[in-house]
């Protein structure tokens, strides 16, 4: 092999290391990850402080206030990894804006029991999926993923006064179970297409082969089972 052969060979293999991470994932689609959840955090967190100015309590304001700054904490620490990584964060996280806007404009909710249900359908599938993609990533990222999925009290807060509800007036619970179908088919349906328009991602969330699509699709199909589960505990299962 000539010298320019191995000085070639040395200049891809950095190539190659530099666009990699230690547990295998390529950098561009862990920079992919954290843009889509930073972006999605920033949301949860106008959302949280929407709802807390919607409801009649104050101590469910100041509960939902709480959570709203837990979650923009959240948000920080992604902004935070991505910066480490040398990315900038608007632009990590501006591939997935029209997504996540369209996901919330198509499922606005139309009064405070609705949008109860879509704070506890959204919180757990973004848990599930995250936890998920989480053993995929190195170490340090890993952690921080997991780090940001700390329960904020959301969930549960919302499944607690949907329980009331439907105690209270048994008949809200079939209108409900249908939005919440509608729901999950929405967030399933607008993170497919990311993930085909996303290669780097794709091949993230598949393992490292960008032709594994069918393991999105099984990993998917798993978020939907767990889905299920939680909804038949709330009552709303089919």
């Amino acid at each position: 092999m000539t010298e320019n052969s191995l000085e070639t060979a040395a200049s891809d293999a950095a190539v190659a290391s530099a666009d990699a991470e230690p547990g295998g994932s390529t950098m561009h689609g862990v920079i992919d990850l954290l843009g889509a959840l930073s972006y999605a955090l920033l949301v949860a967190f106008f959302r949280l402080v929407e709802d807390a100015s919607l409801s009649e309590s104050l101590s469910d304001k100041a509960a939902l206030a709480e959570m709203a700054v837990a979650e923009f904490g959240h948000f920080q620490l992604l902004r935070g990894k991505l910066q480490e990584l040398h990315a900038d964060p608007d632009e990590a996280m501006r591939p997935f804006v029209p997504a996540i806007d369209e996901f919330h404009a198509r499922t606005a909710p139309s009064d405070w029991l609705e949008s109860l249900v879509k704070a506890y359908v959204g919180d757990g599938m973004a848990v599930d999926f995250c936890r998920t993609v989480a053993e995929l990533l190195e170490p340090q990222t890993s952690k921080l993923v997991l780090e940001v999925l700390k329960d904020t009290g959301h969930a549960e807060f919302a499944a607690t006064r949907v329980r009331e509800a439907i105690e209270a007036d048994p008949a809200v619970a079939g209108r409900l179970a249908l939005w919440a179908r509608r729901l999950v088919g929405e967030a399933l349906g607008q993170a497919q297409r990311v993930a085909a328009q996303r290669e780097d991602l794709a091949a993230l969330l598949a393992g490292g082969e960008v032709t594994q699509l069918g393991e999105i699709g099984r990993m998917f199909a798993r978020l939907t089972d767990a889905h299920a589960r939680r909804m038949a505990a709330l009552g709303l299962g089919d």
